[in-house]
């Protein structure tokens, strides 16, 4: 079986199939074109346009993202199955997400723009020390909400717990999880008016498109930090700009945006009081040489596939 391998990562299998390294800036080479399953990351949409055009041999896409929606739009053959990275950025985007809330929390930009002036901000040391104004620097009895309770939610959860967060998460269906109570979609305008940090880890589908618009940041308890890490198709950046600029977010920090890279002309470069980071959140799958492992020998033996998220 021939397995076309991405360029833009070391992967190392174990299996005794025919593994070929391809480069994902270009159009598969013709005598490569008869693989019977490609892996992908860091691909282009472009070029995986193109393979979905080039491999009629395909018999699993098998993405290293946790999310497959560039794949599912790339135009492969409906019957060729496709499974996600699911659990590979778990632990990564745990961290970053943890990072970006402490960041917001404790205003590290507003810090960082004063170092870069010479300046010791007494204003921010006053605000800080303030008894009013406490509980807006710490995660000590805080309320987090986590929309998209998944994999990585159960990985950042504790996380938080453990630096005194009181937990909550919104997801399609109520339940508990991870020994979290999660609340229906439905029910969240309850959720996010006692919410100090809304996290963000919903994937990117026609029904999540521009989900946190005026309507989600206006249910929010006013000064609240926003924290997006799962998809920039999610977020209406108008309505966050919006959002930012009359105070109804105290802060907030993205690693995913609309169009990326970002363009310099951006108006969120300029947005007060938010951090930038470029899509580097998961930008290191764990165990992805497992998993292709595991699914070629399941598509070998007829099993079922880990991740499969088409057909």
């Amino acid at each position: 079986m021939k397995i076309l391998i991405p360029d833009t990562i070391a992967l190392h299998l174990q299996g005794d199939a025919d593994a070929v390294v391809y480069d994902v800036t270009a159009e598969i080479p013709p005598e490569h074109r008869d693989a019977e399953v490609l892996v992908t990351w860091h691909n282009s949409r472009e070029q995986l346009e193109s393979a979905a055009r080039s491999l009629p041999g395909l018999r699993l896409v098998q993405s290293l993202a946790s999310g497959a929606d560039v794949v599912l739009a790339a135009g492969f053959d409906q019957t060729v199955p496709v499974c996600s990275g699911r659990s590979l950025h778990d632990g990564p985007v745990a961290e970053h997400a943890l990072a970006l809330i402490l960041s917001g929390i404790r205003r590290l930009d507003r810090l960082h723009d004063a170092q870069q002036q010479n300046r010791w901000d007494e204003d921010f040391i006053a605000a800080q020390s303030a008894p009013e104004t406490q509980g807006l620097y710490t995660l000590a009895g805080s309320r987090v909400a986590i929309w998209g309770f998944g994999s990585i939610a159960s990985r950042l959860a504790p996380m938080l717990q453990l630096l005194g967060a009181d937990v909550r998460g919104i997801a399609r269906s109520a339940g508990s999880r991870s020994g979290v109570e999660v609340v229906a979609e439905a029910d969240a305008a309850g959720v996010l008016a006692e919410t100090d940090v809304l996290v963000s880890l919903i994937p990117a589908t026609p029904a999540t498109a521009d989900l946190f618009d005026r309507t989600v940041f206006g249910m929010l308890k006013p000064g609240a930090v926003f924290v997006n890490v799962g998809r920039g198709a999610t977020v209406d950046e108008d309505a966050l700009l919006d959002a930012l600029a009359s105070g109804g977010l105290r802060a907030a920090a993205i690693d995913v945006m609309k169009k990326e890279p970002l363009g310099a002309d951006s108006p969120l470069w300029a947005a007060p009081n938010l951090v930038i980071t470029p899509h580097v959140a998961g930008n290191r799958p764990v165990g992805g040489s497992e998993l292709i492992d595991a699914n070629v020998a399941r598509l070998a033996a007829g099993e079922e596939l880990v991740n499969q998220v088409r057909p």
